[in-house]
């Protein structure tokens, strides 16, 4: 194993562990953190795959901006620990037996499943030529321009929203 290869087998694995950590904790607080900690280490994946302007963005726009709004959420809503154990305890069963159920439905339906996709018009000697940056425009904008706009029309209903919860509780 060479030491790329274990500095992606332990940023894989931490991610793993933090994800876990994340929907485990009671306190909702306590997960924030914990996904701030996976975050960072997302980061560091992207750093180690040579893709150093999403390493920037993750830690900008997640470990940043999206957790500060998480956060806001948690205690604008007053979340106690307590309260969500008593209500979900009685799940836990029925959600792991439904992610479960799903991981092997779609790993029938899905067949063999491939690790590496099929080579595109993105392969590595394109995305040196060009910068990774300028690939990432082009991909977003013209293959998956529909994806990145529904995906931004769905963050624009969630700031309306969160703005319409917050007024109501001022009023």
């Amino acid at each position: 194993m060479t030491l790329s290869q274990g500095f992606f087998a332990y940023f894989a694995g931490m991610i793993t562990i933090l994800s876990l950590l994340v929907v485990t904790r009671k306190n909702p607080v306590h997960s924030v953190l914990w996904m701030l900690v996976m975050f960072l280490h997302i980061a560091g994946l992207y750093l180690l795959l040579n893709a150093e302007f999403l390493a920037a963005i993750q830690i900008i726009v997640y470990a940043g901006a999206i957790l500060v709004l998480f956060l806001f959420v948690i205690m604008l809503l007053n979340l106690r620990g307590e309260e969500t154990e008593k209500r979900f305890q009685k799940q836990w069963p029925f959600g792991l037996g439904a992610a479960a159920a799903l991981g092997v439905f779609l790993v029938l339906i899905t067949g063999n499943i491939t690790v590496l996709p099929p080579p595109g018009p993105y392969t590595v000697e394109a995305i040196r030529s060009e910068g990774s940056i300028m690939t990432i425009g082009k991909v977003l904008y013209t293959d998956f321009l529909m994806p990145f706009e529904i995906a931004s029309l769905i963050l624009l209903v969630a700031i309306i929203g969160a703005v319409v919860l917050a007024k109501k509780r001022l009023e």
